[in-house]
């Protein structure tokens, strides 16, 4: 996984969220509700682990890949969440969606994917410090 795949999913993900990957999406918050569906196509495309942590009553989940945590739908926060690395999995992060929601931004994802050019993102991916495995 390279800095360039890590960007070109980015930005993907970003054109491809919307009300019919989350109810939450607001179109000056595309971010917001994303973070199951995100989570899981980003497992699709690069692996590694899905981790949880706590935001309000909910669970925010992200990734994890050769020891280092991202959180493609961190831009929804305002104040990031203090991230707790708790393990996760597949399955618990479809549960917090419907599948056909995941189903929808996985499909678009490998659309753009599969007919895009490569660009630098705008915004820049948000790795996190590890807190201790």
């Amino acid at each position: 996984m390279t800095e360039a795949d890590l960007n070109e999913l980015r930005a993907a993900l970003r054109r491809c969220w919307s009300v019919e990957t989350s109810p939450l999406w607001l179109p000056e918050n595309p971010a917001r509700g994303q973070c199951n569906v995100t989570a899981l196509v980003f497992w699709d495309h690069f692996g590694g682990d899905i981790l949880k942590t706590r935001v309000d009553e909910e669970w925010h989940f992200y990734n994890r890949v050769a020891g280092t945590a991202y959180d493609l739908s961190a831009e929804q926060f305002s104040v990031l969440p203090t991230y707790l690395d708790i393990p996760s999995s597949r399955d618990e992060a479809l549960a917090g969606t419907a599948p056909e929601r995941y189903q929808a931004l996985a499909a678009r994802v490998r659309e753009v994917l599969a007919t895009a050019v490569s660009r630098p993102s705008t915004s820049p991916v948000l790795r996190l410090p590890l807190t201790g495995d």
